[in-house]
């Protein structure tokens, strides 16, 4: 005869039967990692992650993986050692306050401060730092904060959308970005995407192909596409993907001039032509989308892609209320009501 179950025991085990079922893991995650990295991850698969060790100069994203899970963005450039500072994506300028933050070749640093929020959820999973901009004499001249959001797509492609605001620091009222082709967000691609060293193509929105037709030129956005190898021994294939580059409308530069290499390197080049003065009264906010697809570049997938990002609302950061417990700040989608506050 079978022992009867105390009834205790029973209504336990039910309970927590129930509970484990009603719990969903989210398509899109956030994992922070040791060495001051973080994980974006969609279906369990990683398809970038964030460097902020003091290691680097300034933080960035690598891999920036495509649908067949093969990085579309490389460390630094593939013929010239003194371009080390090409990191896969990240975040820079060449003369802030008159002082180099693009290349290696100086003290100016960029510091993670602290991150405020990982959200994982089923449409993005969202992650948001604050980073401060410091002199060569370690003073900080700039704020920025970072809201990158991993959306997925069909087909298996999926989008990073970048927010990002820059504002003078506390004890400074004004910051400027001067005139130059390099910065904010720039993007060193894989060998094998580059016209030159590899078999990839570029082209702009205004169809227009190869660096000379497009460096310099207005576009709403960029791709870079060509052949990716996937695989090892007697599986290694290629397959062709790329990365479209979307520069957002309401961008106060929108559309935005292109600095452009046929070695593999495309940037929004937001102070090509005028320099930037932020206050803090004023930040400037810039919003970026890089799509990584299947395929050949498909001009009518782009102007799709490209009209969803139009119509998403942006993000702010908040302080949480009484109802959202253990948290410090959190991020969200901006909604109409929201944007008037």
């Amino acid at each position: 005869m079978i022992p009867r179950m105390p009834f205790a025991v029973a209504v336990f085990l039910v309970s927590r039967c129930c509970a484990q079922d009603e719990f969903h893991p989210d398509r899109c995650e956030v994992l922070p990692l040791p060495n001051r990295q973080v994980s974006l991850s969609i279906d369990g698969s990683e398809k970038l992650k964030w460097h902020f060790g003091k290691q680097y100069p300034r933080p960035f994203f690598y891999p920036f993986n495509g649908p067949s899970g093969v990085s579309l963005t490389r460390m630094g450039h593939p013929g010239a050692q003194n371009h080390d500072h090409h990191r896969s994506v990240w975040f820079a300028h060449h003369k802030l306050n008159g002082v180099d933050f693009w290349s290696d070749n100086t003290k100016a640093r960029v510091r993670q401060k602290h991150w405020y929020r990982y959200r994982d959820g089923n449409e993005e999973a969202v992650m948001a730092s604050l980073l401060g901009w410091f002199d060569e004499d370690g003073k900080e001249v700039m704020e920025q904060d970072v809201i990158a959001a991993l959306r997925p797509m069909d087909a298996g492609e999926h989008a990073l959308e970048l927010q990002i605001t820059m504002r003078p620091p506390q004890g400074i009222e004004v910051v400027t970005l001067d005139k130059t082709n390099f910065g904010l967000l720039a993007v060193r691609v894989s060998k094998t995407l580059s016209s030159y060293f590899g078999g990839g193509q570029l082209s702009n929105s205004e169809g227009m192909v190869g660096e000379p037709g497009i460096f310099g030129k207005r576009a709403r956005w960029m791709d870079y596409s060509g052949p990716v190898v996937v695989g090892a021994g007697e599986t290694r294939h290629m397959v062709r993907e790329g990365i479209t580059y979307f520069d957002h409308p309401q961008n106060p530069s929108y559309p935005t001039y292109w600095h452009v290499r046929e070695d593999g390197w495309m940037g929004a080049s937001l102070g090509m032509h005028d320099a930037w003065s932020v206050d803090r009264q004023n930040p400037l906010v810039l919003r970026y989308l890089l799509h990584a697809h299947s395929g050949e570049y498909d001009h009518g997938k782009a102007e799709r892609v490209q009209q969803s990002f139009a119509e998403r609302q942006g993000f702010r950061i908040r302080q949480p209320t009484a109802d959202e417990r253990h948290r410090q700040y959190e991020v969200e989608r901006i909604t109409p009501s929201k944007a008037d506050k």
